[in-house]
């Protein structure tokens, strides 16, 4: 019989709505229960695409005789952190201060009114290898709940206190300039950097694209004396995840991580926010890349990438759903891997010998008996072995491309979670306007118009002029106030589409969502913004999202919204936040800047951009050759307008008026702006002149 999960939207609490355990969603219902039984609750957060959350919920939530023991001993509440990402924040936190460590399934247990004592990622249903079964562990929380409740308060009350202590650690003076700060963050990672595999650290290796990000800013400064080695450092991570298993070498787009350090074990399930991320970061090496292969390498990656999206996450509507799972049938993987029988089965002969070397699919496979594809020869390669010419193997691999996803489709695929989240589209739509415009790709352009027009029409409240948003749209309806991280997240997005089109209502919508979110969620006693809205459910502690975690922290995210609006129209408030925050996070900022990823590149970026103004007829040969050469060159530290009506809303575009009907550029630092240049080789040319801080160096 389903239980009460049965009611929702989401598909994770679905998942779990015939289970035996006596399910109750975050709400009030919940706790009302537990303090009228006085008993402990269960919080217990995963989310759809979560391979071990499966797993527990195979071996612990749909055994009779567990749940009935779960449902006597504590209240259960089940929470799709992607939907609550506050509930999670909070908990998770908590979880790290008792264990040092964290992860999904997080089982957390509390006092009836909410307060964390004690918490768990994975327990196995009875005990194994060294772990508490969970049968143990109920028991064993709920008698020390009745016998020792002194503890388990004194516990409870210590937790929460520490939760509710200030996130920022202000009070330490930054003396370095922004691309200080930056050039040490650098240095940090590359000294963390695998210098053979790429990435940094060791097993299980994340793409982690804010670290990369650092990379790219850190190459581009001609100052830096290490910049060669960010650009090589750079060019070998995105080179070895392109060639690794972690990336669909059939059907494109990347896996949340790798297993090992190589790159070749993926943890199978897609993430939207992983591909909308890692899109940029190709586009700008491509950008960049001195040399022809890796620009074609990473060119291709961003497209496949984006074509993934369009492909394999794209609803109907044109929003993006969330995620693919790892599992299917119960097995992880198993949709994605092959072996060399079903490659020659499939293919013709010199077909399957040519998919086998360049995939790497040999006899007994590189994972549990099956193969999972990568990039083992490049195409130049197997020609070489094969004596055959690179267009007949390319020729090849595009039939047995076509072939094998044929093939795969037949297969029982992931469960998708099709929940829309705010936040992930708008990195999804920023991600596509950046592809349309460098890859000249009107389609990905397109794509992420249809996109922003669906979270605009569908997950804002009945009076949108007032600047609400929802965060989720799931079985045909919105829900859940929006958190930082959507408002700064769908901004972002609303300014790539405005670059990227020239299209000034994207410049609007961008600008009303900036100020709902400056109006709903900035701290003004301690600066920063809160992850939950002045509006929003208020829970047993307030947080400021700081540190980038699988996603860019709200805070961060903000910042680039604010960084990027203040450069379209000059209003010092835009720029006065993003220090005011520099100051709330001083200590991060001081002592381990490389936790503050993004907000580090947001800051260097504000203090050295430019802005470009392209002005003129929009059918003009002229403009568009500009617009080519600013989006195909080095990615500057920019923001680009356009021009091309008589009447304009953005600021920086009010005094400068079409030239009799030529085209015209604008090159602007500091606000001051070049005198009109009138052909792309000016533009080329007035780029390439040195470019100073708009904070000098102390």
């Amino acid at each position: 019989m389903p239980n009460r999960l049965a009611r929702e939207t989401s598909p994770y609490l679905l998942q779990h709505a015939n289970n035996p355990v006596d399910w109750y969603p975050w709400g009030e219902e919940a706790w009302a229960r537990a303090r009228a039984e006085d008993k402990p609750v269960l919080v217990s957060v995963g989310y759809a695409a979560c391979h071990w959350c499966h797993v527990m919920e195979r071996e612990s939530f749909e055994n009779e005789q567990i749940a009935a023991l779960q449902n006597d001993l504590v209240v259960s509440i089940k929470v799709d952190r992607e939907e609550r990402p506050d509930v999670d924040e909070i908990y998770m936190d908590a979880q790290q201060m008792l264990h040092g460590h964290g992860g999904w399934p997080l089982n957390v247990f509390c006092t009836p009114d909410g307060r964390p004592f004690f918490g768990g990622t994975y327990f196995p249903p009875q005990r194994r290898t060294g772990m508490p079964g969970w049968t143990d562990v109920l028991q064993g929380i709920t008698q020390a709940f009745r016998e020792q409740r002194d503890k388990v308060e004194q516990q409870a009350t210590e937790l929460t206190r520490h939760l509710n202590l200030r996130v920022e650690l202000a009070g330490e003076e930054i003396t370095e300039s922004p691309a200080q700060v930056r050039s040490r963050a650098a240095a940090a990672l590359l000294q963390a950097a695998d210098h053979t595999h790429g990435g940094f650290g060791g097993a299980p290796k994340f793409p982690q694209p804010f670290y990369l990000q650092l990379m790219v800013q850190q190459a581009l400064d001609a100052s830096a004396s290490n910049r060669n080695d960010a650009r090589e450092h750079l060019a070998r991570s995105l080179r070895k995840m392109a060639e690794g298993g972690i990336y669909d070498q059939l059907a494109g787009g990347f896996h949340r991580y790798a297993v090992d350090e190589i790159w070749l074990v993926p943890h199978f399930e897609k993430m939207l926010y992983d591909n909308a991320l890692l899109i940029p970061l190709y586009l700008d090496a491509y950008r960049m890349a001195a040399d022809a292969d890796d620009a074609q390498l990473f060119a291709r990656i961003a497209r496949e990438t984006s074509e993934y999206l369009l492909e394999g996450l794209q609803t109907p509507d044109g929003a993006f759903y969330a995620s693919t799972d790892a599992d299917s049938e119960g097995v992880e993987g198993k949709y994605f891997v092959w072996t060399r029988d079903e490659l020659h089965e499939l293919l013709d002969g010199q077909d399957a010998e040519i998919a086998c070397r360049r995939w790497g699919v040999d006899v007994g496979g590189n994972w549990e008996g099956n193969s999972i594809l990568l990039a083992a020869q490049s195409p130049d390669d197997v020609a070489r072995w094969l004596d055959l010419t690179p267009a007949e193997v390319e020729a090849s691999l595009v039939r047995s491309r076509r072939t094998l996803l044929e093939h795969r489709a037949t297969r029982v695929p992931p469960a998708t979670d099709t929940k829309i989240i705010a936040a992930w589209n708008g990195m999804a739509i920023d991600a596509l306007a950046r592809a349309g415009a460098v890859l000249d790709e009107p389609r990905f352009i397109d794509a992420a118009v249809r996109a922003a027009r669906f979270i605009l029409d569908n997950m804002r409240p009945n009076q949108p002029a007032e600047g609400g948003l929802l965060r989720i749209h799931s079985a045909g309806r919105a829900s859940v106030d929006a958190f930082v991280e959507d408002y700064a997240a769908l901004a972002d997005g609303m300014i790539s589409l405005y670059e990227s089109t020239g299209d000034e209502p994207w410049y609007a919508e961008a600008r009303s969502i900036i100020d709902a979110m400056i109006e709903r969620f900035w701290d003004h006693e301690g600066g920063g913004f809160f992850t939950v809205g002045r509006e929003g459910e208020q829970l047993i502690a307030q947080r400021k999202p700081t540190q980038d975690g699988a996603t860019p922290s709200g805070n961060a995210l903000a910042a680039r919204a604010l960084a990027r609006m203040y450069a379209l129209t000059a209003e010092g408030r835009y720029a006065d936040l993003i220090e005011a925050m520099r100051t709330t996070f001083s200590a991060y900022l001081s002592k381990a800047p490389t936790m503050l990823g993004l907000f580090v590149s947001v800051e260097d970026w504000l203090t050295d951009h430019r802005s470009v103004a392209l002005v003129g007829p929009a059918d003009d040969g002229e403009l568009a050759q500009m617009r080519r050469d600013l989006w195909s060159g080095e990615p500057r530290p920019m923001v680009i307008m356009q021009r091309t009506q008589t009447e304009t809303i953005v600021p920086q575009l009010s005094d400068k008026p079409q030239q009799d009907g030529r085209a015209v550029a604008y090159v602007c630092q500091a606000f001051a702006c070049s005198a009109p240049l009138q052909t792309a080789a000016q533009l080329r040319s007035s780029l390439d002149d040195p470019v100073s801080s708009l904070y000098p160096d102390p």
